[in-house]
C-alpha cells in the first residue's frame, strides 16, 4: 500500500476508535507494537490508537521501552496537525530500531513538527497607516523569520540611509541618522556580493557571498559594529608576500567596495512596504505590513522560535540507527547565530568563520601559526532537523520547509542513509548537507534521490540546494533542483591550495556520484558557481573518482558554469550530460595538479556530453576531452537521454506538491542601469527565484528622479527578459537626473513589493563605439559549429548590451542577447554560440560585434570548415 494511503488510514481508524465506533478496537489493538501520538492526545495515556499521546518525548519513551522486543517495525502514528516545539526532539542510541527492524514515525503528510509560535491579538498602529501590531508569544526572545498562512515575510529592510566611511570597528556616517533609531543595535547590514555588472556593486566577502553583521552600537556619527563579526569579516590573514591572497585562498581578506552595506535589515523605521515585520524585543512586540489580501484576524501567523527540530546525537562507539521519518513536514525553525555577535561571515556555501580570532586561526592549519586543521575547516551552518553518528536514517515522502537554518543535516559519521522524494523550498540557508569538512568521520552510502528542491536559499543567499562534503559512496540522482539563488550542488572541499602552488588537501572522499538530475534556473542572484559544482580531490584515481552522469543542466543566470571543476578537483569523470545555456563554459575549468612537479592538470576526464562548448577532442596534459557533441537546441539530444534525468514518474506527483499559500513573488535583486540615450536608461536584474507558488509573468521597472517622484515605466514579459536580461525605459526627462530604479515581479497572485533601487544614473548620449570582441574561435562539427569570443577590451562610453552575430551563408544576423552578454563583459570571460543548419564539409566565415547604446562596433571575424 502507498504510504500516503496507508497513513489515510491510521488516521481515519484513529478517529473511529476516538468515536467510538464498533468493529474497529480489535482490528487496531491488534498492532499492540505500534503508538500513536495526537495534538489531542494525552501523555497520561498508553499509546494505543484509541488513548494516543500527545508528546513526541512521550511516544519516544514509550518506543524506547518496545524497541529491545520488536519482531518487526514499530510505528509511531502521528495523527494530522501541529506538533510545536520549543526545543528539539532528542534521539541517540536507545531510540534505534533492532534486529534489522525499524523505528518509524509515520506522518499523514498533514502531520507537521513546527518550532513556531502563533501571534495574535493583532491591532491597528495609531498613526502608522496599515502598520498592525501584536504582542510577541510568551517565552519568543528573538527570531529571523515571520510566516503570514505560511508565506514568508520580509523583515524590514532598505536602503543605507546615510553614507558610510569604514573604520577599524565600523564606520563613520554622513549623518547621525541611526543614531536616533529606536533600536540601532537591532539593526543588521548586508553585504550582497556577486559580479560587478553595470552600477551594480560587489559588496561582500566574494561574489559567491552574503555576509552580514549586526550594528553593536550607534552614537552620533560613529557606528561600532559587533564582534568578532567585523574582524572575521576584515582582518583575515593575508600571504604577506602575495598582496591580496588570503591565507585561506578564498575570497579577499576584508569587505569589498570599502565595506559599503547593500542593504540595511530589522529596524522598525524601515517598515515601508506590504510583507516586512519588525520584532521589537525591548517591548515585547511583533509588527507587520499585511499584504493585500491578508486578513491578520483570521491569518495563522506563526513567529519560528525553535532553533532545531530533531536532534539526533549518535556517538562513534553509540550510533542512532535504523530510524525512519515518513510522512512528515517539518517547519517554523529559525537559526539566532547570525543575529548575535558571530553575525554571518561567509566563506563559501553557507560556512562561515566564528570565533573571537576565526580570522587569524579557523582552518587555517600549516599556513599560519597555531592555525587550525584541518585547512578549510569553518564552521558549517547547521540543520534545523540533524543527525549525527545516524545509520541507516531514512526521509522519505516528508517536506523540510520555512525553515531558518540548513533544512536536514547528515552529519558527521552518517552512514547508508536516504532522502527520498522529499521537498526542500522556503529554506533560510542550504537545503540539505551531507558529511563535514572538519577531520571526523566522513559520511558514506548516503542516497539522496528523487527529491524536489527549488526556491531557496531565502535568507543567506550563498547557501547551495545540496551540500555535500568529504563523503564515501555517495549518490544523489533523480532529484529536480530548480529556482535557486547559487549553485544546485556543492561537492568536496579543500582544494583551493592549487592557488599558490600546493597540492589539494587530502581528504577521505571517493566513490561519489551525482546523476541523471534535472537542474534548471540556478544562480538566480549570485555568481562564480555552477548546476554541479565541485571542488578538491574526489578519489585516488579516475576509477574511484566523482562521476557525473547523464544530468540534464540548463539555464544558468549568473557568471558560472553548468559543471564547475574547482580548485583541485582531481579525478573526476563528466560523461553523458546535456549541458546548455551557461555564461562561459559548460565544463571548467582547468587547475594544475600541483602533487608533484610535472606541471601536469588535474586529472578529469570530460566524455560523451551534449553540449554547446565545443571543445575539440584531446588530452591537455590529463584534461582529456572526447567524444563531445555539440548542440544547437535540446531538440538535438536524444528524448530517452532528456527524460531520464529529474524525478522518476512514481515521483512527479512531487511536482504539484505546493507549500504554503499562493502569494505575489520575491521581488527582484541587484538591480542596475546603464545608458540608453539620452533620454533612457537599460534595466537589468536579478530575477525572481522564490515565485510564491505561481510563475512569474512579467516584470515593471520604474524611474524615479531625486524627488522620488516616478518618471517612466517599462514592463516586460517574464519570458523575453530571461531572453534579453534588458528593460529599456524610455522618455525620461532630458534634465532632472539621476535616476534610480526599482523592479516588481508579478504572477497570476498579483505584484511583489518594489527591489532595492539602483545606484542613482544619468542617461547620456553614447557616440563612442565598442572595439571589436578578440580571440574569436569557430569549432566546427559536421552540422553545427560553436562560434566562441572575449569582449572587447574597450567598450567606448557605453556597456555592452549585446552582439551581433553574421554567418557567410546570408542568414539573418544573429542578434546575442542575455545575461551572460552583459556579465562577461567586466569580468573578460569568454562567451560562446551554436550556430546549426550548417551543410558538412564547407566552408564558414562568422563575425562578431559588440553592440552598445552607441551602435554596433567592428567586427572580428573567424573562418572554419565543417566536418564532412
Amino acid at each position: 500500500m502507498p504510504m500516503r494511503r496507508r497513513a489515510a488510514l491510521v488516521t481515519l481508524i484513529s478517529t473511529l476508535l476516538s468515536l467510538g465506533i464498533p468493529g474497529v478496537v480489535s482490528s487496531a489493538e491488534a498492532a499492540s507494537s505500534d503508538l500513536y501520538v495526537s495534538p489531542a492526545g494525552d501523555d497520561h495515556a498508553n499509546g494505543t490508537a484509541r488513548h494516543p499521546v500527545r508528546t513526541l518525548e512521550r511516544a519516544r519513551d514509550l518506543a524506547r521501552a518496545r524497541v529491545a522486543d520488536l519482531s518487526g517495525d514499530l510505528t509511531v502514528h502521528l495523527a494530522s496537525g501541529t506538533y510545536r516545539r520549543t526545543k528539539p526532539l532528542v534521539l541517540d542510541a536507545r531510540d534505534s530500531g533492532t534486529g534489522g527492524h525499524k523505528v518509524i514515525w509515520q506522518g499523514t503528510g498533514e502531520s507537521v513538527i513546527s518550532g513556531g509560535r502563533q501571534v495574535s491579538g493583532w491591532r491597528k498602529v495609531p498613526d502608522r497607516p496599515g502598520l498592525w501590531s501584536a504582542p510577541a508569544p510568551q517565552d519568543l526572545t528573538d527570531t529571523r523569520q515571520l510566516y503570514v498562512d505560511g508565506v514568508r515575510a520580509q523583515r524590514a529592510r532598505g536602503a543605507v540611509p546615510v553614507g558610510l566611511t569604514q573604520t577599524a570597528t565600523g564606520y563613520t556616517t554622513s549623518a547621525d541618522t541611526l543614531a536616533h533609531w529606536k533600536h540601532p543595535s537591532d539593526a543588521e547590514f548586508v553585504y550582497t556580493s556577486g559580479e560587478a555588472l553595470w552600477n551594480i556593486e560587489r559588496n561582500g566577502l566574494g561574489q559567491w557571498t552574503e555576509p552580514r553583521c549586526r550594528i553593536a552600537a550607534a552614537e552620533g556619527t560613529a557606528i561600532t559594529m559587533v564582534q568578532p563579526c567585523w574582524d572575521n569579516s576584515n582582518k583575515r590573514v593575508e600571504f604577506p608576500d602575495i598582496p591580496g591572497r588570503t591565507v585561506s585562498m578564498v575570497g579577499p581578506g576584508h569587505l569589498t567596495n570599502s565595506g559599503r552595506a547593500t542593504y540595511i535589515e530589522n529596524a522598525y523605521e524601515l517598515l515601508d512596504q506590504p510583507g516586512e515585520w519588525y520584532l521589537d524585543r525591548a517591548s515585547r512586540t511583533v509588527y507587520y505590513l499585511p499584504r493585500k489580501g491578508e486578513n491578520l484576524a483570521r491569518a495563522d501567523v506563526e513567529a519560528a522560535q525553535a532553533e532545531k527540530l530533531i536532534d539526533g546525537q549518535g556517538t562513534a562507539g553509540a550510533p542512532v540507527h535504523d530510524i525512519a521519518f515518513r510522512g512528515m513536514r517539518f517547519s517554523y525553525a529559525t537559526w539566532l547565530t547570525p543575529s548575535r555577535a558571530e553575525g554571518f561571515s561567509e566563506i563559501q556555501a553557507g560556512y562561515t568563520i566564528t570565533g573571537e580570532r576565526g580570522w587569524a586561526t579557523q582552518g587555517l592549519c600549516q599556513y599560519v601559526e597555531g592555525g587550525t586543521c584541518p585547512f578549510a575547516s569553518w564552521t558549517k551552518m547547521p540543520g534545523n532537523v540533524s543527525f549525527a553518528y545516524g545509520q541507516r536514517i531514512e526521509f522519505s515522502d516528508d517536506v523540510f520547509a520555512h525553515l531558518g537554518a540548513s533544512g536536514l543535516e547528515l552529519g558527521t559519521g552518517s552512514t547508508d542513509s536516504t532522502v527520498n522524494g522529499t521537498v526542500f523550498t522556503d529554506i533560510s540557508g542550504n537545503g540539505l548537507e551531507i558529511g563535514g569538512v572538519d577531520g571526523q568521520t566522513p559520511a558514506s552510502g548516503v542516497r539522496v534521490t528523487d527529491n524536489h528542491l527549488y526556491g531557496l536559499p531565502r535568507e543567506f543567499h550563498g547557501g547551495v540546494a545540496i551540500l555535500n562534503g568529504h563523503t564515501q559512496h555517495t549518490t544523489i540522482a533523480h532529484n529536480q533542483i530548480d529556482h535557486v539563488g547559487y549553485s544546485a550542488i556543492s561537492m568536496g572541499w579543500g582544494g583551493w591550495p592549487d592557488k599558490i602552488g600546493d597540492p589539494a588537501t587530502p581528504n577521505p572522499s571517493h566513490d561519489n556520484t551525482v546523476r541523471d538530475n534535472l537542474i534548471f534556473d540556478y544562480m538566480q542572484m549570485l555568481d562564480d558557481g555552477g548546476g554541479i559544482y565541485t571542488q578538491g580531490l574526489t578519489g585516488t584515481s579516475l576509477a574511484d573518482g566523482e562521476k557525473v552522469t547523464g544530468n540534464v543542466i540548463h539555464d544558468q543566470w549568473g557568471l558560472g558554469k553548468n559543471v564547475y571543476t574547482d580548485n583541485g578537483c582531481t579525478y573526476e569523470t563528466v560523461e553523458g550530460n546535456v549541458l546548455y545555456n551557461a555564461a562561459y563554459a559548460n565544463v571548467a575549468s582547468r587547475h594544475t595538479d600541483y602533487r608533484d612537479a610535472l606541471g601536469n592538470n588535474d586529472p578529469t576526464l570530460v566524455k560523451d556530453n551534449w553540449w554547446e562548448e565545443g571543445t575539440s577532442d584531446g588530452d591537455n596534459k590529463g584534461l582529456v576531452t572526447s567524444g563531445n557533441t555539440i548542440m544547437a537546441s535540446p531538440s538535438d539530444v536524444p528524448s530517452a537521454i532528456l527524460d531520464n534525468a529529474g524525478l522518476e514518474p512514481a515521483y512527479q506527483g512531487l511536482l504539484g506538491r505546493r507549500v504554503g499559500a499562493v502569494s505575489a513573488p520575491e521581488p527582484p535583486s541587484r538591480v542596475g542601469t546603464s545608458t540608453a540615450g539620452a533620454d533612457a536608461l537599460y534595466v537589468t536584474f536579478n530575477p525572481s527565484f522564490a515565485d510564491g507558488g505561481s510563475p512569474v509573468t512579467g516584470y515593471t521597472a520604474r524611474a524615479y528622479d531625486a524627488s522620488g517622484r516616478q518618471v517612466g515605466e517599462q514592463a516586460v514579459a517574464a519570458a523575453e527578459f530571461q531572453r534579453t536580461a534588458l528593460v529599456r525605459i524610455g522618455g525620461l526627462p532630458s534634465s532632472g537626473g539621476p535616476f534610480t530604479v526599482t523592479v516588481t515581479a508579478g504572477n497570476a497572485h498579483g505584484a511583489s513589493a518594489p527591489s532595492l533601487a539602483a545606484l542613482p544614473l544619468s542617461p547620456t548620449n553614447a557616440t563612442a563605439l565598442p572595439g571589436a570582441p578578440t580571440s574569436p574561435k569557430l569549432r566546427t562539427a559536421s552540422t553545427a559549429a560553436t562560434v566562441a569570443w572575449t569582449p572587447p577590451t574597450a567598450t567606448g562610453d557605453a556597456k555592452v548590451i549585446g552582439y551581433r552575430v553574421t554567418v557567410s551563408d546570408g542568414r539573418e544576423p544573429i542578434a546575442v542577447t542575455g545575461r551572460d552578454a552583459l556579465v562577461t563583459q567586466p569580468s573578460a570571460k569568454g562567451m560562446f554560440r551554436v550556430i546549426g543548419g550548417l551543410e558538412p564539409g564547407t566552408s564558414y566565415t562568422v563575425t562578431i560585434a559588440a553592440v552598445t547604446a552607441a551602435g554596433t562596433g567592428p567586427a572580428a571575424t573567424v573562418t572554419a570548415t565543417t566536418r564532412p
